[in-house]
């Protein structure tokens, strides 16, 4: 890449009447053109390098400077298919595990969305599958404008994060291109460039910001909001304990849990689900460990977890809270014969499935669980667990 560059964009400005009123009104000089020159000096070959931001206020020129100097790589937007799921735009030789692998690192992690066509999605869904597939599509550099303008600020900040870790465990490179600077913490970019500063300048890698959840009781009502985003069933027990994780008192992931059937002092979990605006930087897997510690110290007994989900397979075998039961393998959720109480019932498909246990430390304030554990949903306000959670880099 070129270190040193001057790039200059001029424009011929017709002479019209009210031109030459404006030019009298602010005592401007006449002019038969207007001109923008940058001296740009982005020095990239230098070090070795995944992530870069190109940050500035509107009309600074980070559109001008990141078409000139790396336009090859710029990523102008995709052509979706009007009826087909989003799953069957990617590169044909990707396979299925490689592509619901991908959207699921970037934060797009609701199955059932993956079956829908791309204008069917939320902006921040669209948001997600587009960095998913540009990153599919440009194993080497990718260069993406105006990134994160199309989304609120908070879905912006996780989503960032999602996909700064995406980006550093595939050994690829990234340049976002954008007028907000609130991403520059949750991207972490190795180097910085200002176009109307002409600033640039590497930086350390930092620690994110931690996202503070707080984890409440709260009644089954509670699933209406996260029901459609489960990648198995949208029904949920009548009986389960739940439990919902606030973050800047927004919610953000659902948890339930029942008994273990047939087992004293054994507890399962029924359903975890992370809203998709906040998918990518590991808040369901925080959300499941803690409620299994809180299952722990409030009833002195064990937590289990038997789940279909590639993303949480995959977390759970690689973390030493979780030890592995019954390793992965295609199987039914339920097992015996096909009739019961003398009816005929059709066997679901077989799926891929991996069982767990917690074994993390219990909740260090058994008091303090076991309150939260026995909570009174009907309360106005209820107590508050709180839970850290850092984003995984």
């Amino acid at each position: 890449m070129q270190s040193g560059r001057i790039i200059t964009r001029s424009t011929p400005i017709a002479r019209t009447a009210r031109v030459l009123q404006l030019e009298g009104l602010f005592d401007m000089p006449p002019a038969e053109r207007s001109e923008q020159v940058w001296s740009v000096d982005l020095p990239l070959d230098d070090r070795s390098w995944s992530i870069g931001l190109i940050v500035g206020p509107s009309g600074a020129g980070k559109s001008t400077v990141a078409r000139e100097l790396l336009g090859a790589h710029l990523c102008a937007g995709f052509e979706w298919p009007d009826d087909e799921s989003v799953v069957d735009a990617f590169p044909p030789e990707l396979s299925i595990k490689d592509i619901t692998a991908l959207l699921s690192s970037v934060g797009f992690s609701s199955p059932p969305a993956w079956l829908r066509p791309f204008r069917v999605l939320s902006t921040g869904e669209q948001f997600r599958v587009t960095m998913a597939r540009a990153l599919a599509e440009s194993p080497d550099l990718v260069v993406v404008d105006e990134f994160t303008s199309v989304v609120d600020r908070t879905v912006a900040q996780i989503g960032s994060a999602a996909i700064a870790k995406t980006v550093r465990r595939r050994g690829q490179r990234f340049v976002a291109v954008t007028c907000h600077y609130d991403v520059e913490d949750w991207l972490q970019p190795d180097w910085v460039y200002q176009p109307h500063l002409n600033r640039f300048h590497w930086r350390e890698l930092q620690r994110r910001p931690p996202i503070d959840l707080h984890i409440e009781r709260c009644s089954v009502e509670a699933w209406t909001m996260f029901r459609r985003h489960h990648y198995l069933s949208a029904e949920l027990h009548r009986c389960a304990r739940c439990f919902v994780a606030l973050w800047r008192d927004r919610p953000v992931v659902f948890a339930s849990v029942l008994p273990l059937a047939g087992f004293s002092g054994r507890w399962r979990e029924h359903r975890t689900v992370t809203l998709p605006d906040f998918q990518g930087v590991g808040i369901g897997l925080r959300v499941s460990g803690a409620v299994g510690q809180i299952a722990r110290a409030a009833t002195g007994g064990r937590y289990f977890s038997s789940t279909s989900h590639p993303a949480f397979i995959a977390a759970r075998m690689r973390s030493p809270e979780w030890r592995l039961t019954a390793k992965p393998m295609m199987r039914s959720a339920h097992h015996g014969a096909g009739h019961v109480y003398g009816k005929k019932w059709k066997r679901p498909n077989v799926r891929l499935m991996a069982s767990f246990e917690f074994v993390g430390a219990a909740w260090p304030d058994v008091d303090q669980a076991r309150a939260l554990w026995a909570e009174s949903v009907s309360a106005k306000r209820i107590t508050q667990t709180a839970v850290s959670v850092v984003a995984a880099g």
